[in-house]
């Protein structure tokens, strides 16, 4: 892909400008679908990418997951925009709504250190959000800072256990293993699978199961997850598919 780029940006500029501007424009186009590929762990379309097919990547993947999880784009102008706006809103208003819905922004754009500052400053404002209180406790996970996270997500989950659909409690999970409480941690994922499908929470129980030598009851979670994705519709196994992935790889390695 990079030599076949450079040989249209030579021979662009050794006819005019506009040939130029658009080998640029396709070189920038291959480069963010690369990304997303390699973000989202799709190696064969990364081989597939770099051959010169990022415009099928595009419509096949990318245009076909939901917005919400695409996980990477260009700067645009929507998120400039909106921004701005919650920018404008927090000088002339200063709420706490403000200042969390422009963290969530940046959590999205992988901007953690802005994110927490406006978390923080949500909760100055209103320090009994429980979203901003949860929302800051991820975000501190993200940070490794998983002590830190800690307090914020068990006050949350405390208090609403469903909050956030479950995922506040995944996080509880994921920061209990991370400080080392795994019996805790074992305990609040088995209360997440009890309540929900979602194969984040059955993988990363197998995993815990099987660092506690527990191989039977990881290989049952490993094949609910591998059932559940053979029914699902297109949107949610797209969704997915990096956990199912992870799935099968664990069952390989546990004989099934």
């Amino acid at each position: 892909m990079i030599s076949s780029l450079f040989r249209l940006i030579l021979a662009a500029g050794t006819g005019n400008w506009l040939g130029l501007i658009g080998a640029l424009a396709f070189a920038a186009f291959q480069i963010w679908m690369l990304i997303h590929a390699i973000r989202n762990k799709e190696y064969l379309w990364v081989v597939l990418i770099l051959a010169g097919l990022g415009i099928w990547y595009f419509f096949y993947i990318y245009m076909s997951s939901p917005s919400s999880m695409r996980g990477f784009e260009l700067p645009g102008a929507h998120k400039r925009k909106e921004i701005k706006e919650l920018q404008a809103k927090i000088h002339h208003l200063d709420n706490a709504v403000h200042h969390f819905r422009l963290g969530d922004i940046y959590f999205q754009q992988g901007k953690l250190p802005k994110a927490e500052a406006c978390y923080r400053a949500a909760l100055e404002r209103d320090p009994r959000d429980i979203d901003a209180r949860a929302h800051l406790g991820q975000c501190l996970l993200r940070q490794k800072r998983a002590a830190e996270a800690r307090p914020l997500l068990e006050g949350v989950c405390a208090e609403d256990p469903k909050h956030d659909y479950g995922y506040s409690m995944m996080a509880l999970a994921e920061t209990l293993s991370a400080v080392g409480e795994q019996n805790a941690a074992l305990a609040v994922w088995q209360q997440v699978t009890a309540q929900h499908s979602y194969p984040r929470a059955k993988v990363q129980l197998a995993e815990l199961l099987l660092f506690m030598n527990q191989p039977e009851g990881a290989r049952a979670e490993l094949h609910d997850v591998l059932m559940d994705d053979t029914h699902a519709p297109a949107y949610q196994r797209k969704r997915d598919r990096v956990w199912v992935r992870k799935a099968r790889g664990l069952m390989k390695k546990l004989g099934g």
